[in-house]
Parts: structure tokens; C-alpha cells; sequence
């Protein structure tokens, strides 16, 4: 899983260097793998519709989902383990109040509801990060309000309470890091979702917006070609499962890991 993960990041830092051709440059429509270029070079995974090489915009592609899936994922962490801590350590009002939001947000279906922010706010990279922070913050806040119930009876808090240290001291250094474990497996397994999530906003056409390379979008752009140029959708998916996959096996070697200690 991290070897999968570290390519793909190898592959967005160093997109301006090892793609072969500009990606949004219109060189010959339709050509199939394996064609030479005009200019010198080959397209080792075709061309699509406009004739821009396929393997250059999967590179490009990577470094665009590689920016708005962590920056997406952060910041729904951000929100949500705040939300989570607030509510397992402070409990009542503040526990009433920012659990009924959770549920009420997540009563919602939830590609629904990415679809609904979307399309008021319009298509664009800070869309999708809101999107994503405001549909994932409330699962994030179970998942920490439940960590944070068991851990705020324990020693080590009580100790900090007698200390005098301040609710955020101890939400923030005493009871956080030590439910750092099952958040960390949660972050990888999440930031595989909002891959495929930004996948499928590109795909339904309210992804990232052209012309700059989106996996999702780039599906989306060929998909009614797929029947006699295969290649120009089937690259890009593989793009994104290689990637989600990579990231579930780190979630999966993280848990493990995590198990045994």
C-alpha cells in the first residue's frame, strides 16, 4: 500500500518532468496505444477525442486529486474531530446540540447532498473541499465523540483536570494523541472515499474544472467513445482504483499494526 501510495505522489511532484507531452496539446484524435507522435515520442496510452496524449493527463490528473483529496480530507478532519472532541468531553448541551447536526447531516444521502453544494455553489477545487468537509465532518465527530467518552475517564485526564489545565489542553494533547490510532486507519480508508467521491463529481461533470486534467473528468469526457476507443476511459479509472487500492492496504498494514500494540 505504500509503495502504491508513494508512486502515485512520486508521479504528481514530478508530472512536469516525466510527462511526454503538454496535457491539454491537441496532437491526433483517436490514435490507440503504442501510435508515434508527429512530433516525436509515442503515446503509450493513446489519444482521446482532441487527440491529447492519455498517459499526460493521467500524470497531470494525479497531481490534481493528489492536492484536493488531502486538502479535502484535512479539512473535514479539522472540523470533525473538534466537532467530536467538544461533544464526548464538554457532554450536555454541547453534546445534545452538535450531535443532532451530525445526524441531520447525515439523514442526507450523501452523494446527494455533494451534488446539492455543488451545484449551488458552482464546480471548482474549494467547492469540492467544501463539499467533502461538510458531508464528512459528522462521521468523523462519532467516531472521536465515542473515542473521546471512553479516554476522558481516564487517569491521565483526571491528573490534568487536578493540574488546573484547561479544557483544550486537555481535549487537544491529553485525550487526542492517544486516540490517534483507529483516526489515522479512518484517514486513509477516508481519503480513499474523497478520491473516488472527487472521481465521481468529475465523472457527473461537477468535478475540477477543465480544461486541466481530472481523472473523473476525463471519464466523463470519453465515456460515450468507450465502446470503439476503450482506452480513453479505461486508463483513467485504473488510475483512480490503483490509488483507492493503495490506500485501503495502507489502512489495512495500519490497523494491523495497530492491533498488536
Amino acid at each position: 500500500g505504500v509503495l502504491i501510495v508513494l508512486f502515485w505522489v512520486a508521479v504528481a511532484i514530478l508530472a512536469p518532468l516525466i510527462a511526454p507531452f503538454p496535457p491539454n496539446q491537441n496532437l491526433l484524435p483517436f490514435k490507440p496505444p503504442g501510435t508515434a507522435a508527429p512530433t516525436g515520442g509515442v503515446f503509450w496510452l493513446g489519444t482521446d477525442q482532441l487527440g491529447r496524449d492519455i498517459l499526460s493527463r493521467v500524470i497531470w490528473g494525479a497531481r490534481r486529486v493528489l492536492i484536493y483529496a488531502p486538502l479535502a480530507t484535512a479539512c473535514a478532519y479539522a472540523l470533525g474531530v473538534t466537532m467530536g472532541l467538544l461533544a464526548g468531553y464538554k457532554r450536555g448541551l454541547w453534546d445534545d446540540v452538535l450531535s443532532r447536526i451530525g445526524d441531520i447531516i447525515l439523514s442526507f444521502p450523501i452523494l446527494v447532498l455533494y451534488v446539492v453544494i455543488i451545484t449551488t455553489f458552482g464546480p471548482s477545487g474549494i467547492n469540492i473541499v467544501l463539499a467533502v468537509t461538510c458531508a464528512s465532518a459528522p462521521g468523523i465527530m462519532r467516531i472521536v465523540r465515542g473515542l473521546t467518552l471512553d479516554l476522558r475517564n481516564r487517569d491521565y485526564v483526571a491528573a490534568a483536570q487536578t493540574r488546573g489545565e484547561s479544557s483544550l489542553y486537555i481535549m487537544f494533547v491529553e485525550i487526542l494523541p492517544n486516540a490517534r490510532g483507529p483516526l489515522i486507519v479512518d484517514a486513509c480508508l477516508r481519503l480513499g472515499y474523497t478520491i473516488i467521491t472527487i472521481g465521481v463529481l468529475g465523472f457527473l461533470g461537477l468535478g475540477l474544472p477543465p480544461p486541466d486534467p481530472d481523472w473523473g473528468g476525463m471519464v466523463n469526457e470519453t465515456r460515450a467513445m468507450a465502446a470503439f476507443a476503450p482506452w480513453m476511459t479505461v486508463f483513467p479509472c485504473i488510475a483512480i482504483s490503483s490509488l483507492v487500492l493503495g490506500l485501503n492496504l495502507l489502512a489495512d498494514g495500519l490497523r494491523e499494526i495497530s492491533l498488536k500494540d
